[in-house]
């Protein structure tokens, strides 16, 4: 197991955020625990941003904004992933890796941004069970769905930690995958080449 990293600590960490919890603090000197935080930090946003963006009481480019900032905070986000998986690979690179090792598809980064958004869940799910202005139907739903989040989320933590007992024995690995959000390119995604190329000929 690396030092310091397992799953159970890393979920204390996302909830203690979530809470505003002044103790909660990733070590600095530390890059797996710096992407950590910026990865939760960029889902905390992006959630709220979502939400946003569905109100039906603001105008279309209020709305926009909301989109424009969801892009933002997602590049962001997988940015923070990719930094991760590399930082945790970067502990293990004095791992011997044994003939029989197993590859993983998703990586832990990948496990971590999902304990992020299972913690988030849990924290706005848990909100809906202390509703005052909600009916009893409503409450006992959520506090189901609340049983259940939590259910996952330690499902979560357990493959997690394996995952990261295998790799640190030898016995998995797995690999930093590029997103690559070509929508947010404007060498890739053709409505914003295509539009800056229009725009220069027309000047022509």
């Amino acid at each position: 197991m690396l030092r310091g990293i397992d799953g159970l600590s890393i979920a204390r960490f996302h909830d203690r955020r979530l809470n505003q919890d002044s103790e909660a603090h990733a070590d600095d000197a530390s890059p797996i625990w710096a992407a950590i935080a910026a990865n939760h930090r960029c889902n905390i946003l992006l959630w709220n941003e979502e939400d946003k963006a569905r109100r039906v009481d603001v105008g279309p480019e209020e709305i926009a904004g909301c989109k424009r900032l969801i892009d933002q905070h997602n590049q962001k986000r997988n940015d923070a992933v990719e930094a991760l998986d590399e930082a945790i690979l970067r502990e293990l690179s004095d791992v011997a890796q044994k003939p029989h090792a197993r590859l993983s598809s998703e990586t832990a980064g990948a496990m971590i941004d999902r304990l992020s958004i299972l913690a988030l869940k849990i924290f706005h799910m848990r909100e809906q069970t202390e509703r005052r202005d909600a009916d009893a139907a409503h409450i006992e739903l959520c506090r189901a769905r609340l049983q259940r989040l939590r259910a996952q989320r330690d499902d979560l933590l357990f493959c997690l930690d394996r995952l990261l007992s295998e790799a640190a024995a030898g016995d998995a690995y797995f690999k930093v995958y590029r997103q690559f959000k070509m929508y947010n390119d404007p060498t890739l995604n053709p409505y914003l080449y295509g539009r800056a190329q229009t725009a220069a000929e027309a000047t022509q």
